[in-house]
């Protein structure tokens, strides 16, 4: 079996590396930072305290449609620490909540009881979401111009009213694909709603992890695959070309040598580690996401998530007894800029539109994270331009979120995109292997 080499330790990266290390490969992960996960990973918030709490760079959930993902921690054996909610929770300014769950009909009616319940929406909403759904079940895979027109283009084409917009396809599609709809290719908006809401009753159960997300990938369950070589702190600097074939990976002046290599990392570092594939990169363009963790003296919600509507802030997790509240803020253009205190300021005063309790509380501690490359932008007419794994160097293979794989910037697509690399690189060793789970739709 090959000996692989692979630059970049986030999901991409772990997943080409879990899939080779399962296919007997010899396998050297090589990640620049002290830490696995890349942009799904957590941290001590002061590392110089050993009482600090460990916080997540941003709250990360999967649902059940994210199959390579979900099998993924189970390669890890880490399937166990992800909590699955059946429960989908709406608040509106003054606190008045709307559950949405699954009923006793089949997909793709099995949410016709409490979809009919939910109180932020009117009737006549309801029905036009209802007719668009219908939409989604015959355009999905089937119309040409998904990928050429914008989500909300798409909605306007359906007749979707301004409040159904707002309250419904926004709340939904922006943290699910980082993107506003206005900028966001339809095929993107369609797919989450297709493989999530419609095809399988139980796609949309939202699991959270039970722990910091950098304990899904530590040492330990690195151990049920011996032939996996974990590298931290180990900083790529080029990788040496020979004769059309990548020969070495340097790190520190060290030629690390390999049969075939990976490369793990966002688009932006490409060129700069190859210039010899001469990748055009250049209409790839970020979205940022800003995590606002909070800590109250006391309990502010029983609630174990929540979208929050008609605000900035879009969802609210409970990280600790309600007193430890993290809110995310998708597509957070408008608060890349904004002073720390004046985030802070503003997800107090929205979260307090939500939970009355949060008005008595007494904020202790607060902490923002501006993940400004977040994602790549999932803009109409990026999709023929994201790359595929195989490159025009033999032995060189890309794998990341922005690659062509299938979904667009989540921990589903990254997963996907090294699965997908670990079989390019078993077929270029002349074996067949399939790691990829294809979606159910």
């Amino acid at each position: 079996m090959p000996h692989v080499v692979i630059i970049g330790g986030g999901l991409a990266g772990l997943a080409a590396a879990a899939a080779l290390g399962s296919a007997e490969c010899k396998v050297t992960v090589l990640e620049a930072r002290p830490f696995l996960g890349g942009r799904a990973t957590s941290y001590p918030l002061n590392a110089a305290d050993e009482n600090s709490p460990t916080i997540d760079n941003c709250q990360h959930v999967l649902l059940r449609c994210c199959r390579n993902l979900i099998d993924f921690y189970q390669r890890l054996g880490v399937a166990d620490r992800i909590q699955f909610f059946k429960e989908l929770y709406w608040i509106e300014p003054g606190g008045r909540v709307s559950t949405m769950k699954r009923g006793k009909l089949p997909a793709p009616l099995h949410f016709a009881e409490s979809f009919a319940k939910l109180k932020f929406l009117s009737a006549s909403d309801k029905f036009s979401i209802a007719s668009a759904m219908l939409s989604i079940r015959y355009e999905y895979g089937t119309r040409a111009d998904l990928e050429q027109v914008t989500m909300l283009d798409w909605l306007r084409e359906k007749r979707q009213p301004p409040r159904a917009i707002e309250r419904f396809w926004r709340q939904v599609l922006v943290s699910a694909i980082n993107e506003d709809l206005d900028r966001m290719a339809a095929v993107h908006g369609l797919q989450v709603f297709q493989l999530g809401f419609l095809s399988r009753a139980d796609a949309y159960e939202m699991g959270v992890p039970r722990v910091p997300l950098g304990n899904l990938y530590s040492d330990q369950v690195w151990s049920r695959y011996p032939g996996v070589k974990i590298n931290e702190r180990a900083s790529v600097s080029r990788l040496q070309t020979e004769n059309g074939r990548v020969t070495a990976a340097i790190v520190n002046d060290t030629a690390i040598t390999a049969d075939a290599y990976v490369l793990a990392v966002p688009f932006e570092r490409i060129n700069g580690l190859v210039p010899e594939l001469a990748l055009d990169l250049s209409t790839f363009e970020h979205s940022p996401i800003t995590g606002i963790h909070l800590w109250f003296d006391r309990p502010i919600t029983d609630l174990p998530h929540a979208t929050l509507l008609d605000r900035t802030i879009q969802w609210m997790f409970n990280k600790g007894e309600g007193r430890h509240i993290q809110l995310v803020v998708s597509a957070s253009r408008t608060l890349t800029e904004m002073p720390r205190a004046q985030v802070i300021d503003l997800a107090l005063t929205e979260l307090k539109d939500f939970f009355p309790r949060a008005t008595e509380a007494t904020l202790e501690r607060a902490h923002v994270i501006k993940e400004v490359r977040a994602t790549f932008s999932a803009k109409p007419g990026l999709e023929k331009l994201r790359p595929k794994t195989p490159t025009a160097i033999p032995n060189l293979f890309l794998a990341g979120d922005w690659t062509r794989s299938g979904w667009p910037a989540t921990m589903e697509g990254a997963v996907r995109s090294g699965y997908l690399a670990a079989e390019a690189v078993m077929r270029a060793e002349g074996a067949e292997w399939r790691f990829l789970i294809p979606d159910q739709r």
